[in-house]
């Protein structure tokens, strides 16, 4: 974050605005709102009823088990970030099949993602790409730990909803 105005360089202020303290400038009124991170993850269930699962090749979780899932890029709608997150992390091409719920999750590096979560019909050869060390599915009973709360809810809702 810059403690300067983006848009006439002056140097930001903490003020009150609309009931929060907020960073704005005040030579122009430019007000730095805080959002959340917008990300999108894929619920991807194979013919046996088990759930695809990648390790985490870069932080948060690194090394820990996660849904498919990434930041969405400027030009990209959630679907499409969706599955290319799903390519570039399993080697697998999808196709949305509906809307699972959208997740917060606090985070220490972004303080607050949101999360759009869809269940992915996939098909392909499973590889691990450049985000993860490793990719593969797990029987809903034997999952292993998944840090992210927003991952686990959605599993949870992702499979109650297809049961």
């Amino acid at each position: 974050m810059s403690k300067y105005c983006p848009k006439c360089r002056a140097k930001l202020k903490l003020s009150r605005i609309e009931e929060d303290k907020r960073l704005a400038c005040p030579e122009c009124h430019w007000v730095y709102y805080e959002n959340p991170l917008p990300s999108s993850a894929a619920l991807v269930r194979n013919e046996k009823g088990e759930v695809l699962l990648v390790k985490r090749g870069h932080e948060p979780g690194m090394g820990k088990w996660a849904l498919p899932s990434g930041f969405i890029e400027i030009y990209e709608t959630p679907e499409m970030a969706c599955l290319r997150e799903l390519k570039e992390e399993t080697g697998l091409k999808g196709e949305i099949v509906r809307l699972v719920g959208v997740y917060s999750q606090k985070s220490l590096l972004y303080r607050n993602v949101l999360i759009i979560g869809y269940e992915v019909e996939a098909r392909g050869n499973l590889s691990p790409g450049s985000d993860s060390l490793k990719a593969e599915f797990f029987p809903l009973d034997d999952l292993p730990d998944i840090p992210f709360s927003s991952h686990r809810k959605m599993i949870e809702d992702g499979v109650k909803k297809a049961d």
